[in-house]
């Protein structure tokens, strides 16, 4: 699937997650709309995973919005932090959801020519679900921090971008494409200060959006979950910058407790 077609098929799939909530919550409350922003958070890695469990747009997409409906319906209701990640339960949720899609498929009775072939078996037996879903979570993850840096500087999102996808450029090439591109002179020396800053901008932006899918902000949690997604090595110093500034702030505080 070409990035077009996934990135309409993930605005809607949020669209449609919007207008099952409204059909089940009623007018719009509190709940409601956590539910509903917790759940759009989470439709990109949804979507990537059924994808690639099914292989099959349409079916993805029905699969998405059962999903939905079983969310509103109360069947995360036992979800808390005490018991575990909420990406957690959603991957089991996930899981269960195509197992139940294969089981369906090789319970109903259907018609086979002589030499047609046998049922593939779920596809659940052959592959890593674990890691499919941490996978589809990570690149959600990636996704949401790229269109951070685009929304906050678009020259260094270009210039990041340029970067990753033509890593042998040099800067005044860089400086060339980037021009046409941004319809703005660049020259090579302010590629390479954008690029600085990108890298920068990215590392912080990407910190931002794991430490937001977590329960807990706490550094050794936000460091294991980093080094689980493989993401560690993009934002390292960022993390190590973060929690000097915070032991910083602790220990200014420490030091001029509030007065009462």
């Amino acid at each position: 699937m070409d990035p077009q077609d996934l990135q309409e098929r993930l605005s809607r799939i949020s669209t449609l997650w919007t207008m099952v909530f409204q059909a089940h919550a009623g007018p719009a409350d509190a709940i409601a709309d956590a539910q509903r922003l917790l759940m759009q958070r989470y439709s990109g890695a949804v979507l990537r995973y059924l994808l690639g469990a099914l292989h099959d747009p349409d079916v993805a997409d029905d699969l998405a919005q059962e999903f939905a409906y079983r969310f509103v319906r109360g069947d995360f209701r036992r979800a808390n932090p005490d018991r575990g990640r909420f990406r957690d339960y959603l991957k089991t949720a996930l899981i269960h959801l195509v197992t139940d899609y294969h089981n369906a498929r090789q319970t109903a009775p259907r018609l086979l020519a002589p030499d047609a072939s046998e049922p593939a078996a779920p596809l659940l037996e052959s592959m890593d679900s674990e890691r499919a879903f941490q996978g589809s979570w990570r690149e959600e993850l990636l996704d949401r921090t790229w269109k951070a840096l685009a929304d906050a500087n678009p020259t260094y999102h270009a210039a990041l971008l340029l970067r990753v996808e033509n890593p042998d450029l040099q800067s005044a090439q860089m400086a060339e494409r980037l021009t046409a591109r941004l319809g703005k002179p660049m020259s090579a020396a302010l590629v390479r200060k954008s690029l600085q800053r990108a890298h920068v901008k990215f590392a912080d932006f990407l910190l931002d959006e794991v430490a937001g899918s977590l329960e807990s902000a706490a550094e050794d949690e936000l460091e294991n979950e980093l080094r689980e997604l493989d993401l560690l090595r993009y934002c390292r110093t960022a993390l190590e910058r973060r929690c000097r500034k915070e032991s910083k702030g602790g220990a200014n505080l420490s030091r001029n407790p509030p007065t009462t």
